[in-house]
């Protein structure tokens, strides 16, 4: 049976408007609405496969059962003043088919569980000592906060839009956190908002209205986080100079603004001078283009996952034909977490190994 849900997603995901898809399609507005909200329970084949080839989308995909696009209002999006209603709604309709391949791959591998701390009632930086004591992290730095969020069974996807303007931002599906990362950031800033994902998911994951107090509170659990006031005096007493602070902040693998906000956070460096800093920051580019750059967290999950399914000869392409999905969905949903963006080839075996996150 035709699914108008999955056309929508399809739509959704290539930016197009209805108006520009009839007309790719070579079919009326009128037609492609109907289609779309189920008027038209079977619409005909001609007509599903201009829509197909137009969106480039298989065929198979608009007859499996539903999917579920997530909601605009169970995310927070950041840069809502430059991101656009077609770059919202992509990339929701992108969180829809990452729960597909999500989907497939836990049908196959027995992949960790959820086990992160319901922190709602605790301040950001309490809420950041107390996750690092659940998980045994003490107050050193973490070197992968992705395999860190796998290995407790947060599913971490890139976001397929190759753009600055979508945030990364998270969700919760049947019991499971959803992170979505933009890795077209700097390699530091996409750590900061993995960070300040997983604290919303840990602090806000009970509805709370979303707004610039919550994503305060975000930041300074993901500064909390990957930078502990304890690691920080221990290692940076005092800030003399910005060529101090692009030196220390390999050892935290955040970007040389937020260290310099954590350390005067920390009281390692006076207001003046943090102003003076910020100054410095802002004149030599780094807010855009990071000194010193460190390589880019990757994920373990996934390239486990295909390598384990690569041995039986089944590629990213298989995974693609088994969910109906065009090849470029499942590469940009995971390339991107897999550090340069190209992939190994990938997929199923005939057993159901146990992936661990180490």
């Amino acid at each position: 049976m035709f699914s108008p849900a999955r056309l929508a997603i399809a739509r959704k995901r290539r930016q197009k408007t209805k108006k520009a898809l009839a007309e790719d399609a070579g079919i009326s507005q009128v037609t492609l609405t109907r289609i779309e909200t189920g008027q038209t329970a079977e619409p005909e084949e001609e007509t599903v496969l201009a829509l197909a080839k137009a969106l480039q989308y298989p065929i198979k995909f608009f007859y499996l059962d539903d999917c579920e696009e997530l909601a605009a209002g169970s995310v927070s999006f950041r840069s809502l003043s430059t991101l656009t209603a077609r770059q919202r709604d992509a990339a929701l309709a992108s969180g829809a088919i990452a729960h597909l391949m999500d989907d497939w791959v836990t049908q196959r591998f027995n992949v960790p569980e959820p086990d992160i701390l319901d922190l709602r009632d605790e301040n950001p930086s309490a809420a950041a000592a107390a996750l690092r004591r659940y998980w045994g992290l003490g107050f050193k730095p973490i070197p992968n906060i992705i395999r860190l969020m796998e290995a407790k069974g947060i599913r971490v996807f890139s976001l397929a839009e190759s753009n600055k303007n979508v945030d990364a931002f998270s969700c919760w599906r049947q019991g499971v956190p959803y992170v979505f990362l933009n890795t077209f950031k700097s390699a530091e800033r996409s750590r900061f908002d993995a960070a300040h994902e997983l604290g919303h998911l840990v602090m806000h994951r009970h509805g709370e209205p979303s707004g610039r107090e919550v994503e305060r509170e975000a930041d300074q659990f993901a500064s909390a986080l990957l930078v502990p006031k304890e690691d920080l005096i221990s290692h940076l007493p005092r800030v003399r100079s910005l060529k101090q602070l692009i030196s220390c902040k390999a050892r935290w693998g955040v970007s040389v603004a937020a260290l310099a906000r954590a350390a005067f956070e920390a009281g390692a460096v006076s207001d003046w001078h943090y102003r003076d800093l910020c100054k410095e920051i802002s004149f030599r580019g780094y807010r855009t283009k990071e000194p010193e750059p460190r390589e880019r967290d990757q994920s373990v999950l996934w390239k486990k996952v295909l390598e384990s399914l690569w041995k039986d000869r089944i590629t990213t392409d298989q995974i693609a034909s088994d969910l109906g999905l065009p090849s470029d969905e499942v590469t940009s949903l995971i390339g991107g977490v897999m550090g340069n963006g190209v992939l190994p080839k990938a997929i199923q075996g005939k057993q159901k190994p146990k992936l661990r996150v180490l």
